[in-house]
């Protein structure tokens, strides 16, 4: 196994790149003061052929496969990490439709995802049910041709600036069995938004309580057959799990970027501190557990585009790269010293991000759990 990238893959890394200079990089500092959240961003994703990497052409999508996808985010999340993942919170839903969905959804829904003329979102979490995924409490009841929705759904990433939702709610038998999935327009009554969270990271990513009261479901809007909702939701957060990973090591190299750049211009003593062994052994580390963590999250992408099961391999990578990702940032505050603690040198931001990532798709501790499940 390799991980040469070819002409498609580096076509889309310089291509994120670009984007994310032009249209996120001037606003990013002000967005996340304000937590200003730039809807259009999406469509311009979309226009820009970011959306959509990994669907079928079919749809809008490119063909192209998860390391593309992995490239992508690692590029726009070293710009910002919050953009980064509602960019890739919006595609969950897709990719749970492209898999599970009926050809009347996918044709439906898809090219409006791909296009980022709609923002989609992933509602699982509950205040009461978090990693406890099977024991969700929100309902949805059958009445002929249709589904009455009740409940509450916390901590969703798009809130009600989503458009889409992809709904776990329970349809039979108390457990992981009795989960059925649903997609949900948030225009449709009874959708509310909940409290909007205040955030101590990613502050442009809006992460909203989301509560259903009553809500109409039509019967083909069910994802695939009552009781699979919970294994499409598993695969789902399995691909979520790499695309963390992915934000992660994007905002590893942010980081370790700013303090190679610092050490090498910051001199105390009559020389850069880059030359001092102090600096350049933290900078040794900081670099040799980005190229780790990248290299399990290319692996992950591998297993996955050829097909082969990469539900621990995801574990790892997001393990690996989200509590790197935490130990490199903050390493960097402290090489940029007292600089490191102002904002306008963005490290301090790098840090915050990090701790997020480590809670999200799954905490580190639930990461261990699958992976040591998996061991044979």
């Amino acid at each position: 196994m390799h991980f040469t990238l070819n002409e498609n893959q580096v076509a889309i890394a310089e291509l994120a790149a670009k984007f994310a200079a032009k249209e996120i990089a001037p606003h990013v500092d002000a967005d996340e003061a304000n937590g200003f959240f730039r809807k259009d961003l999406f469509r311009k994703a979309g226009e820009a052929g970011l959306l959509g990497i990994q669907l079928s052409s079919e749809f809008g999508g490119s063909d192209l496969g998860t390391m593309e996808y992995v490239l992508m985010l690692e590029e726009i999340a070293k710009v910002s990490s919050g953009y980064g993942t509602s960019l890739s919170v919006t595609m969950l839903p897709a990719s749970m439709i492209a898999k599970a969905g009926t050809q009347a959804q996918k044709e439906k829904y898809l090219p409006a995802l791909v296009s980022g003329e709609k923002i989609g979102a992933f509602c699982l979490t509950e205040p009461q049910n978090g990693s406890d995924a099977g024991s969700l409490q929100t309902t949805a009841v059958r009445k002929g041709d249709h589904y009455v929705l009740n409940g509450v759904k916390q901590f969703i990433t798009n809130g009600m600036q989503a458009d889409i939702l992809l709904v776990m709610a329970r349809t039979g038998q108390a457990g992981s069995k009795g989960v059925s999935a649903f997609i949900v327009e948030t225009k449709t009554p009874g959708v509310k938004g909940g409290k909007l969270e205040k955030k101590m990271g990613m502050r442009v990513s809006p992460t909203q309580e989301i509560l259903f009261e009553n809500v109409v479901v039509p019967l083909e809007n069910r994802l695939s057959d009552e009781g699979t909702g919970f294994t499409a939701a598993k695969t789902a957060l399995d691909g979520g799990r790499i695309s963390i990973a992915a934000i992660a090591n994007g905002i590893s190299k942010a980081a370790l970027d700013r303090a190679i750049a610092y050490a090498k211009e910051r001199e105390q003593f009559g020389k850069p501190i880059m030359e001092f062994q102090g600096v350049s052994f933290t900078l040794a580390d900081m670099a040799t557990e980005l190229e780790a963590s990248r290299l399990l999250t290319f692996q992950a992408a591998y297993r996955k585009d050829e097909h082969m099961d990469f539900s621990v391999q995801a574990s790892m990578a997001k393990l690996k790269s989200t509590e790197s990702c935490m130990r490199i940032t903050t390493d960097a505050v402290q090489v940029l010293g007292g600089y490191g603690y102002m904002e306008e040198f963005q490290v301090e931001r790098y840090m915050r991000e990090a701790k997020m990532l480590q809670i999200v798709e799954g905490t580190s501790q639930i990461q261990r759990i699958v992976i040591a499940r998996g061991m044979k």
